[in-house]
């Protein structure tokens, strides 16, 4: 048992410098809002990496949920790291508090004076108005984080009791939870990303959005766990249970999650486009134009077409180096995704994009991106780094030695 605890020093080390880098960095955010007046930037550019690193979270507890339905051996060797991803849980809902400060300079439905002119955006704003208003938004948020925390927080527990006892009466329960659980996280998701996303252009709308996000947030959190597993897979006790079969199963899940992405994607720009309608039209016309046109083209390139003939590869996805590569390549992409998905729905002209807007969409997701990693090491040093008392774990193990 001793062995699960070595890498204590490195989390140490790990969580000092993502502290430090996340302080900073939004120190810095925060002096630019002020100094150049420019606070509402500020508050979008916190809500666009606010949504990224809580969709970290949030993906890590869906992947933790699958895990269990399943009972995949990919599932066992990464579990801790996926508990500790989910136990950052609590201090994420503390970080939403700046995104109710700033809802004026967020969500136009909060104005009263709207555009005159646009007659499509005043309709839906006073068609909308019981659901879209200050108090039951803040409530709806508050509803969201209770489901998720009771989510989290009975896995988390019945999985250190079976650390405990060794009994497989906790993997039953655990199993048995993670299926109505699984049903209901997707629909506090799905009306979360209404809420916090979608609402930030009343007049528009999508039935695949939630579905959207979801992968997405689950195709962060993956990543975000395959490169922390190559990483700590150099070290005991990782380096005696990662095997290359495990990664090439964690690949394949990584290529998966990213078709779903694209066909999610492709369906809601196809479903969209060919209806033609003036209210949906408009929020892909926004995203085709000048740079947003270009970031657009290089999701398609960057975030789908090159993993997904790279992760075509069984020796790539074998190669701890390679596989760790591309899940670094695809987590920068979603920080881009998040950004083409919100930031578009306030700077409607490439000239409203200014330099400053610029560094702000960089320096808070970083700075939240610190506080995020900060709290994860402090987590994952909690416990130990594989559940060796999981009935099934030795025969996970097994598998991926005889591969």
């Amino acid at each position: 048992m001793v062995a699960n605890y070595a890498n204590n020093v490195e989390f140490n080390r790990l969580q000092r410098s993502a502290l430090i880098v996340g302080i900073v960095a939004l120190v810095i955010g925060a002096a630019i809002g002020v100094v150049f007046g420019v606070m509402p930037v500020l508050f979008r550019s916190y809500l666009v990496g606010y949504v990224f690193w809580v969709g970290m979270t949030l993906g890590c507890l869906a992947i933790l949920l699958l895990q269990h339905l399943i009972s995949g051996s990919w599932g066992l060797v990464i579990r801790r790291l996926l508990e500790a991803g989910s136990r950052t849980l609590l201090p994420m809902a503390v970080l939403f508090v700046p995104i109710v400060l700033g809802m004026h300079d967020l969500y136009i439905w909060t104005h009263h004076d709207l555009p005159a002119e646009n007659h499509a955006l005043i309709h839906a704003v006073h068609a909308k108005e019981p659901y879209l208003n200050i108090p039951f938004f803040v409530i709806r948020t508050g509803i969201y984080f209770l489901i998720w925390f009771a989510l989290a927080y009975f896995l988390n527990k019945w999985s250190l009791e079976q650390d405990r006892t060794g009994a497989a009466r906790w993997s039953d329960k655990m199993n048995k939870l993670s299926g109505p659980g699984m049903v209901i996280f997707i629909l506090a998701v799905t009306f979360a990303s209404v809420d916090w996303v979608m609402s930030l252009n009343p007049e528009w709308f999508s039935t695949i959005f939630g579905l959207l996000v979801l992968i997405g947030w689950a195709l962060s959190a993956l990543a975000f766990i395959i490169a922390t597993v190559v990483i700590l897979s150099k070290y005991e006790p990782l380096s005696r249970v990662i095997k290359p079969a495990h990664l090439h199963d964690l690949g394949k899940l990584m290529l998966a999650f990213v078709m779903v992405w694209a066909y999610f994607s492709f369906s809601q720009f196809l479903i969209i486009w060919s209806g033609n309608l003036p209210e949906e039209t408009p929020w892909y016309l926004r995203r085709m134009q000048g740079t947003w046109g270009f970031i657009g083209l290089a999701l398609v390139v960057l975030h789908f077409a090159l993993p997904f003939l790279l992760l075509l590869s069984r020796d790539l996805k074998r190669n701890a180096r390679t596989i760790g590569i591309v899940a670094v390549g695809i987590l920068v992409m979603r920080l881009v995704d998040a950004v083409w998905l919100i930031a578009p729905s306030f700077h409607y002209t490439e000239e409203h994009f200014s330099p400053v807007a610029n560094v702000l969409y960089l320096v808070i997701p970083v700075g939240l991106g610190g506080l995020w990693v900060a709290l994860f090491a402090w987590q994952l040093k909690k416990r130990p780094l594989v559940p060796f008392n999981d009935p099934k774990f030795e025969k996970a193990i097994e598998q991926g030695h005889h591969h």
